[in-house]
């Protein structure tokens, strides 16, 4: 997509573009299934478990999540990380409600409950929430850009300059995935010269992030 907004906007003279004045479409909705609901309730648990692990995982957003609940206890973890407190679930409550979540009729042993039971590492979870956060951002901006070319009062300049912020918005998240999804060189080798920046083997999360491009 962004290759063809480019190819538009060399079959025009340079003009400053202006954003387009169609209404932009509401977000896709987000799918909340049960089997979102488990990933992310496992991701809670696991972060809580194994806290030093959100450390390295600055890709990972609470807008990455599919319930908003789900994001602002991540906060809550990330928080007490940041700050060296003990992580454990009662503090996890403790943090949730000093933020207030507890008088949106959440249920403190409910609470407990959902991040008390660990099972797999954080980064799987964290890159299952944030590949579904991927999908869900290219089907919204799919959805912004067709709305700008279907409205005949843009311009060419109109629809060029909507579609690049639209691609904006995709291409930061997607940079997240990448960051996520590949790992980082390890320290060169004298002897062989060189090093690998890739993993090896074709892994499901490397598989992932191929379809993703």
């Amino acid at each position: 997509m962004t290759r063809y907004v480019d190819e538009l906007a060399g079959q025009f003279a340079p003009h400053p573009g202006s954003l387009p004045r169609t209404p932009v479409p509401a977000p896709s909705p987000r799918d909340t299934g049960e089997e979102v609901l488990e990933e992310e309730r496992l991701f809670l648990a696991t972060a809580t478990a194994h806290p030093t692990k959100l450390t390295a995982m600055r890709w990972l957003q609470a807008g990455d999540f599919a319930y908003p609940l789900h994001g602002a206890l991540f906060q809550c973890v990330t928080a007490l990380v940041h700050r060296g407190d003990p992580v454990d679930p009662i503090t996890v409550l403790w943090e949730a409600q000093h933020r207030g979540l507890l008088s949106a009729g959440t249920v403190p042993a409910d609470l407990i409950s959902l991040v008390s039971t660990p099972v797999g590492s954080p980064e799987h979870w964290g890159e299952r929430i944030l590949q579904r956060a991927v999908l869900a951002q290219a089907h919204t901006v799919a959805l912004r850009i067709t709305a700008f070319a279907d409205d005949p009062a843009n311009t060419p300049h109109q629809l060029n300059t909507g579609s690049r912020r639209a691609l904006a918005d995709l291409t930061a998240i997607r940079t997240r995935w990448h960051r996520a999804t590949t790992m980082p060189a390890p320290p060169s080798d004298p002897l062989a010269g060189r090093t690998r920046t890739a993993r090896a083997g074709p892994t499901p999360r490397a598989t992932a992030a191929r379809v993703l491009r």
